[in-house]
């Protein structure tokens, strides 16, 4: 049916990439385009000309980008379309460069509020397209990307200031440029590029999925930086180092120029060893030859720049004010002086990640552990153990306080995800020394043949304990509702409502479950707490009281039969996988003191490295897809950074109803 007059197409959710892993993908049956740095824009036009902008969360930025509207009018005469792609900004080196579309960003808003409307002639966006999703009414998802890539290339680009195609380099393209992909990565690091999207030439375009047919390769390189300064961190991080402000040395003219900063890659307790070596070097002005941006050294407190660190970061802006962007930490360097580093420059790539070894000694919290097989792949995506063991030793100020005194099972992948998995409850004789066990009667077992069965648990209460689990590729840690102090197992302090979508359900269903469990969780006086399962699911948890052993379990059984009575046809509370088709299977069973759930902030062994991740309740109330609620690692620690532990409140104890 033709699109109404005035019109345009339906916004269409946007499918996203993959990361790789570090892999870039290789073949014939694989193009490559650039990786942007901008905002992922829908780019909608009418039969009649008029043209929508739709931001990736379904957000109106037409007006933001009003200059971008009517830039296809003419040339499609008539003809509606959706085309996917971003919207960028360069710089005065040609660059594409994000931080000016921030700042841009920064004076719409305030325009905005201040009710004008003048147009940012001095910062001029182009919208860069990489997709065609839509042409006459008839939509192209069901197309392989090769031929939807001919039809975006069909299309006139009447202003190519405005708007233009994405180079996609398959097969016959780079061969005419004498070009192998590494090459072609080459080209783009030396570009300022942030990297390559490798997508397969039979893929579909699939709303909202992130499949493994397009797979995103950043760039990520290593860089020595002067420790300049540092920002007190803030929330849950009062007390410490929020970021650290970073320097080095202009290799032409050796002045000391500022880089950006850094707030993310720390563990709790690099956080608070840089405070206690930052302290006694504070000075009064900055050290650099060139005052800072204001914006950018909000409450710094500088120091003598004398301390080398290394960080992680995917891209260096150039122009006038080069900065590195995308930084973690990964640690100071003693075996660096500070006269010995120098900031990027356009044209000399950065040296390259140092090769890791098969087997490495390191410290962790105090303790030598020999790691192995670091470089050895355990997700599909390509997350290898040495990725694995550095999300736990990061997320691991926020999750060791939740498996304090909690025996774990662990459940093993040592090939892979894909690989035979494992459980592992007995504390094997390879363990540390050092490592405390809990001797259990049972070990937990429901079967009346193992009641009398010893099982040794490990008990993670440390940084170095968590390094070990992972280097045993134990990718997933789950734990009991209860705790043990000294050597006895103590009564559940935790109840839990593990909410598990049936087939023709999803966790948008769980969450419609979940608010429902709040309003009666909060009306009986405890404090509910939502975190994805990493998997599929979503679990409710609340802090109790020490209750007897069967107490949660039927408190929790008597909520869930109450809402399978009420709404039978969205809630079961039966077992049986018969009873689950379109229904949330509500698992009370989940706090009977035989069993375990997966712990907060666990990674899970799926085909990505998805967390267990505690979640806001306007978060649950505002989930409308799948994807809302799905978080690697990565993000993980970036929320915990900026949100703090939002599981805390479940070592809070209340008494559960009688």
């Amino acid at each position: 049916m033709p699109t109404a007059p005035g019109s345009v197409p339906d916004w269409i959710d946007p499918m996203l990439a993959r990361p790789d892993g570090g892999r870039l993908r290789e073949g014939p049956q694989w193009a490559y385009e650039y990786k942007l740095d901008g905002y992922r824009v829908a780019l909608r036009v009418g039969a009649t000309g008029t043209t929508v902008l739709t931001s990736r969360n379904g957000l109106d930025l037409t007006d933001e980008f009003a200059e971008l509207t009517g830039v296809l009018t003419a040339a499609l005469r008539g003809h509606d379309v959706v085309l996917d792609g971003e919207v960028v900004v360069y710089n005065d080196a040609g660059q594409i460069e994000f931080g000016l579309l921030q700042q841009r960003r920064g004076r719409f808003q305030k325009h905005r509020t201040a009710g004008r409307d003048e147009p940012f002639e001095d910062v001029p966006v182009r919208f860069l397209a990489f997709d065609l999703l839509q042409f006459d009414q008839r939509l192209l998802l069901d197309q392989p990307y090769e031929q939807r890539r001919r039809q975006l290339a069909d299309l006139p680009m009447p202003d190519p200031f405005h708007i233009a195609v994405v180079p996609s380099f398959g097969a016959d393209e780079l061969a005419a440029e004498r070009l192998s992909p590494q090459r072609l990565l080459d080209r783009v690091a030396a570009e300022g590029h942030e990297g390559l999207v490798a997508k397969r030439l039979d893929s579909p375009y699939l709303p909202g999925k992130r499949p493994d047919f397009w797979c995103k390769h950043p760039l990520v390189q290593t860089r020595e930086v002067v420790v300049c300064g540092w920002r007190p961190g803030q929330s849950g991080f009062t007390g410490t180092v929020g970021g650290l402000l970073l320097g080095a040395h202009d290799p032409d003219t050796g002045d000391l120029v500022y880089l950006g900063d850094v707030g993310t890659g720390f563990t709790r307790q690099d956080r608070d060893q840089l405070r206690d070596r930052l302290q006694p070097l504070e000075r009064p002005r900055h050290p650099f030859a060139s005052t800072p941006p204001r914006e950018d050294v909000t409450r710094a407190r500088w120091v003598e720049p004398v301390l080398v660190g290394e960080v992680r970061f995917r891209q260096f802006t150039r122009g006038d004010e080069g900065r590195l962007r995308h930084t973690a930490w990964r640690g100071l360097r003693a075996d660096r002086s500070p006269d010995e580093v120098t900031a990027p420059q356009p044209g000399r790539p950065s040296p390259a990640p140092a090769a890791v070894t098969s087997r490495v000694t390191v410290n962790a919290g105090g303790r030598t552990l020999t790691l192995s097989n670091l470089d050895k792949t355990l997700y599909p995506d390509g997350t290898a153990k040495s990725e694995v063991i550095a999300y736990y030793s990061r997320i691991a100020p926020v999750l060791l306080p939740h498996l304090h005194d909690r025996p774990v099972t662990f459940v093993r992948f040592p090939n892979g995800v894909h690989g035979q998995r494992f459980f592992q409850k007995n504390t094997d004789a390879s363990a540390p020394g050092w490592l405390p066990t809990v001797p259990l009667r049972g070990g937990g077992s429901r079967r009346a043949a193992d009641v009398d069965e010893v099982v040794r648990y490990p008990l993670l209460e440390e940084l170095a304990a968590l390094v070990w689990a992972a280097n045993l590729a134990a990718l997933e840690l789950h734990v009991p509702q209860w705790t043990v102090r000294d050597g006895t197992r103590g009564a559940p302090d935790r109840l839990v409502f593990d909410l598990d979508p049936g087939p023709g359900t999803t966790v948008v269903d769980c969450c419609r479950v979940a608010e429902r469990l709040h309003e009666v969780l909060v009306g009986d006086g405890l404090v509910p707490v939502a975190t994805t399962s990493g998997s599929k699911g979503l679990q409710v948890y609340a802090g109790i009281e020490p209750a007897p052993a069967n107490g949660p379990a039927a408190y929790a059984k008597a909520v869930a039969t109450a809402f399978e009575r009420e709404t039978p046809e969205l809630v079961t509370a039966t077992m049986a996988k018969a009873r689950r088709d379109g229904r949330v299977f509500i698992d009370w069973s989940q706090n009977n003191p035989a069993k375990t759930t997966i712990s907060p902030y666990s990674l899970r062994g799926r085909d990505e490295p998805t967390v267990a991740t505690p979640v806001t309740w306007d978060e649950v109330r505002g989930c409308r897809g799948p994807e809302q609620l799905t978080f690697v690692a990565d993000d993980v620690v970036a929320r915990v950074s900026e949100l703090g532990d939002l599981f805390a409140p479940v070592e809070e104890r209340h008494a559960l109803p009688g």
